[in-house]
């Protein structure tokens, strides 16, 4: 990509170049994300979906005359139910943890305090909470974090009508936005398998098994889950309707930016 009027990417500036922009204190977006398996029709590192998505909303913000600057995204998640899926890496939530704690104190030390965290593993969510908490109780900085993956879904719902049955892992809205984004690396003829069992009873979802119409929980990870939530998205899934959430997700991210902006003046 060519550098433009509105360089965004940390990956790409001279640390004098951001010692420059500091005194305008720009908001730093922290893209999460996961290597893990979404399926054989969607490629596994959705932390570069993450990252295009920051990317774009960093530079409506940076349009829109408030700066914005982009961190690499860190490509690992916690671990969850993806363990056995070849290709799949993760972090234990303690590592999870050291990682991100280091990458904001990182940041704060440069004087960067206007911090938002773009989220895109589910799994992270729990962890996310504990460093971000610890941080407003040790410096007074609150981080946000803006779950890309939930407000991308809130967004898309508003589309559609109804389409509950079209949500889920390896479903919408991650395939509409893979297709829209990445289409090169969505194989429309390699479908999932249905569920699976464990001590002969049927997988109900993630962790849970089915007895007597009941959930007990178990160790289940994701071959072994039913997946009609992705039979559905990709009756409808397209790269249309991809596109047109990326662009609410990227607006409504450029607004959070500002207020994240506008409140930290």
């Amino acid at each position: 990509m060519t550098h433009d009027v509105f360089p965004v990417r940390l990956r790409d500036m001279t640390a004098p170049a951001l010692a420059a922009l500091r005194a305008d204190a720009p908001v730093i977006l922290l893209p999460l994300g996961s290597q893990e398996d979404h399926g054989p029709h969607q490629p596994m590192g959705d932390f570069l979906l993450a990252e295009m998505l920051a990317e774009r909303i960093a530079r409506r913000a940076a349009g829109a005359g408030v700066p914005c600057l982009v961190a690499p995204a860190l490509p690992f998640g916690v671990a969850d139910y993806f363990g056995s899926s070849p290709g799949g890496m993760a972090l234990a939530p303690e590592s999870f943890r050291r990682v991100l704690g280091d990458l904001l104190d990182s940041l704060l030390r440069q004087g960067l305090r206007r911090l938002v965290i773009l989220n895109a593993h589910g799994g992270n969510v729990p962890v996310v909470h504990e460093v971000t908490l610890a941080l407003r109780r040790r410096d007074g900085v609150v981080v946000p974090s803006f779950y890309l993956w939930k407000v991308a879904r809130q967004l898309m719902e508003k589309r559609l009508e109804g389409g509950a049955a079209r949500f889920g892992h390896a479903a919408e809205p991650l395939l509409s936005l893979n297709m829209a984004l990445r289409p090169d690396d969505v194989r429309p003829d390699d479908m999932p398998a249905g569920g699976g069992e464990l001590l002969g009873l049927a997988v109900k979802d993630f962790g849970t098994l089915d007895f007597e119409g009941l959930s007990v929980e178990a160790p289940v990870e994701f071959a072994d889950v039913p997946k009609p939530a992705i039979e559905a998205a990709w009756a409808e899934g397209s790269a249309a309707l991809g596109e047109a959430v990326a662009e609410d997700l990227v607006a409504a991210g450029a607004r959070f930016v500002a207020h994240v902006a506008a409140r930290g003046r």
